[in-house]
């Protein structure tokens, strides 16, 4: 696995996921919703964490930065 997420990307979803959580403490999303959001949520934070994102892969995109060599 190549890392192909930039640190703002990874930001941007741990943010998300944050969020999300918050929402699901405070009875703000419940039921089916609830369950979707909260696994949406820890594929953003273990991707995050992985610096990899798979669906990036066959779509071709990277948002980590070119390295200079």
């Amino acid at each position: 696995m190549k890392a192909n997420m930039g640190t703002v990307d990874k930001v941007i979803r741990i943010l998300i996921a944050i969020i999300i959580i918050g929402l699901y403490f405070a009875n703000q999303i419940t039921g089916t919703a609830a369950i979707i959001l909260l696994v949406v949520a820890v594929v953003f934070i273990l991707t995050s964490f992985m610096s990899f994102c798979p669906l990036y892969l066959p779509l071709g995109i990277s948002t980590r930065k070119k390295e200079n060599k």
